[in-house]
């Protein structure tokens, strides 16, 4: 997922990738610590929107940013993880604008100071990452800060926010089972460590009851404002609008520019985690949010670019970063949606790495997809080996063929299917996919 090192900013992280560890190491000690000597720049933050879920954390935080931007507020942003360069991590806010990509400059000199501080001492680079967030948000003037998880949320590098103006749990689901459990119970228990005493709590959508459970009972417990999504508020798709509900009354809304029945969710949990969090949201507000959101590498349709010419002519090509069953039920989802508005042939190119569970994920497209295509993930020492991930999709119930590469299987595809109808290609199975792709298609995010 790293780009080569064109930047200042690139060339800092290339050396603290030496210096300290890639992974995870769930702990808040050495945060508090570093951050301590930083002078605590997570206590001067503006107010707060704090993210966590397994799916649907970057959705809600895209909505949320658009919601606030069409008050125009200025926001903050931080996602993780990114999809081509590490600057997409961190969105600087503009008064009555759209927020920007952090400036290079600004974010070397964030990177530098976080090391010096540290002093060598053992941390993980998502924690120096972290520090970093604090820093820009802390030092560069915003109404509000939208700040996603990284993962899990008791023990993420986030969760020193004390006081956050709303906090917001996504659908929960099985991801990540080696750091948060594996069962749904155990990673909402995880995901509800975000939750802080009294502060308001929004509740997305949950297909599991024991894991909505356990967060309304965390949030119960600690006497949080609490609103949950089907219960305390609600959005559905009629006559090809969006209609919102809550006990304030109906906003009828056009659908979000994000594809997917799943976004209309999404997009209901920003608007009332918004409201929670003390910024009214008018029907003109929605609608301008609704209109104007964007989210890379989820459900992103790739109209032109290098890959997209090695393609069927007329393919529609649609490129996901969900990795997960739940997330593979949602895009698969959205797929049968798209078919019955229009009958193309699917065909699916899959890359995933393996800390997940292919055979979970590509079960969701058995019986829709006519041809899978298996590849390589470049610049990551995690990516499944093409054959490995064809006999997973066998044992899913799909035959699929490896590839070599993203390209390759275009080209496949092509002489497969030039002359027939024109398919529809979805690419997904990893973030680290999706940052490959744009890479080299050309369609770096701004």
């Amino acid at each position: 997922m790293t780009a080569p090192i064109v930047s200042l900013a690139d060339a800092e992280i290339e050396k603290l990738m030496g210096l300290h560890p890639k992974g995870y190491d769930l702990s808040l000690d050495r945060i508090r610590r570093l951050l301590e000597v930083l002078g605590n720049p997570h206590m001067k933050l503006p107010p707060v929107i704090h993210v966590a879920g397994t799916n649907g954390k970057g959705s809600a935080t895209a909505f949320c940013r658009a919601l606030l931007e069409a008050q125009g507020l200025s926001v903050h942003v931080h996602t993780s993880p990114h999809l081509v360069r590490w600057h997409e991590r961190y969105r600087i806010g503009v008064k009555g604008g759209r927020g920007q990509i952090v400036d290079d400059a600004l974010f070397a000199d964030a990177l530098r100071r976080v090391a010096e501080a540290n002093g060598g001492k053992p941390i993980t680079v998502f924690e120096i990452l972290t520090a970093v967030t604090f820093i820009l948000f802390s030092e560069q003037p915003a109404d509000v800060a939208v700040i996603e998880v990284g993962l899990g949320g008791r023990f993420d590098a986030t969760n020193v926010v004390e006081n956050p103006a709303v906090s917001i749990i996504q659908p929960i689901s099985l991801d990540h089972q080696a750091y948060l459990g594996d069962r749904v119970e155990l990673i909402a228990a995880e995901k509800a460590g975000i939750m802080k005493r009294g502060v308001p709590v929004v509740i997305g959508h949950q297909e599991f009851d024991g894991a909505k459970d356990v967060l309304i009972g965390t949030a119960e417990r600690l006497g949080c404002p609490l609103t949950v999504f089907a219960q305390d508020f609600l959005a559905y798709e009629e006559f090809g609008r969006l209609v919102y509900q809550d006990e304030l009354g109906l906003m009828d809304l056009p659908l979000p520019r994000l594809p997917g029945r799943h976004q209309i969710g999404n997009a209901a949990t920003a608007i009332r985690a918004v409201k929670a969090a003390g910024y009214p949201v008018t029907e003109e507000v929605a609608e301008k949010a609704m209109l104007s959101v964007e989210w890379p590498g989820r459900l992103q349709r790739l109209t032109e670019g290098r890959l997209v010419e090695r393609a069927p002519s007329g393919s529609e090509i649609w490129l996901d970063g969900g990795h997960n069953p739940g997330a593979g039920e949602v895009i698969a989802e959205a797929m049968v949606s798209m078919e019955e508005r229009q009958a193309r042939p699917l065909c699916l190119v899959i890359g995933m790495i393996n800390t997940k569970d292919p055979i979970g994920y590509l079960r969701a497209f058995v019986d829709i997809a006519h041809n899978v295509y298996t590849v390589p993930i470049l610049g990551s020492d995690v990516g499944l080996d093409p054959v490995a991930l064809a006999q997973s999709a066998a044992e899913a119930g799909l035959k699929a063929l490896p590839m070599s590469s993203v390209g390759e299987a275009l080209d496949a595809i092509r002489q497969k299917m030039e002359g027939s109808v024109p398919p529809r290609i979805m690419i997904g199975g990893s973030l680290y996919l999706a940052g490959n792709v744009l890479a080299e298609n050309g369609t770096v995010p701004a």
